[in-house]
């Protein structure tokens, strides 16, 4: 399930479209309107795509996914037009046979789509200035930089295979 929507996201309902009796594992990530932003106090979001190009590599990430862990559901889902705080921006959903795979097919989602899927995000500050946030905009700075997930035994030794 690949969606961009103008209508608040219903994760819960994502979430659900993803479990599998095949998958002992689901993962979800939720992105929010946060009010605060490197100390700076955020009032609205405004996402804006390029439709057509964000779902084709969307779903060329959610392919690039399956083949690289045993992903049995995927789902992601990307809110455009105005957030208020609080609001849901982005669900990412997995599910996999074992929790480690499910965590890290996630993670990559999320921080691969923020790399390379034509979805801009303009933060409205309580001072009334506005600033566009995203990595692929001269000028534009994400604020924190991406986690690298990686898949971790019980052990604390990296699970991943020689291939990843």
């Amino acid at each position: 399930m690949i969606e961009i929507t103008e209508a608040p996201i219903d994760h819960a309902a994502v979430t659900d479209r993803v479990r599998s009796n095949q998958a002992g594992a689901v993962c979800t990530f939720l992105g929010t309107a946060r009010e605060l932003t490197g100390g700076r106090q955020t009032t609205a979001l405004e996402y804006e795509a390029y439709p057509e190009m964000a779902l084709k590599k969307l779903a060329d990430l959610e392919r690039e996914a399956r083949g690289r862990w045993p992903i049995v559901e995927a789902a992601i889902v990307h809110r455009v037009g105005h957030l208020e705080l609080g609001e849901v921006s982005v669900v990412v959903a997995v599910s996999c046979p074992h929790r480690a795979e499910a965590f890290e097919a996630c993670c990559w989602l999320i921080d691969t789509l923020k790399e390379v899927v034509p979805i801009w995000k303009r933060e409205t500050w309580s001072d009334g200035t506005e600033e566009w946030v995203h990595p692929g905009i001269s000028g534009a700075t994400e604020k924190s930089p991406p986690i690298k997930c990686k898949a971790i035994d019980g052990h604390g030794e990296d699970a991943r295979s020689a291939t990843d």
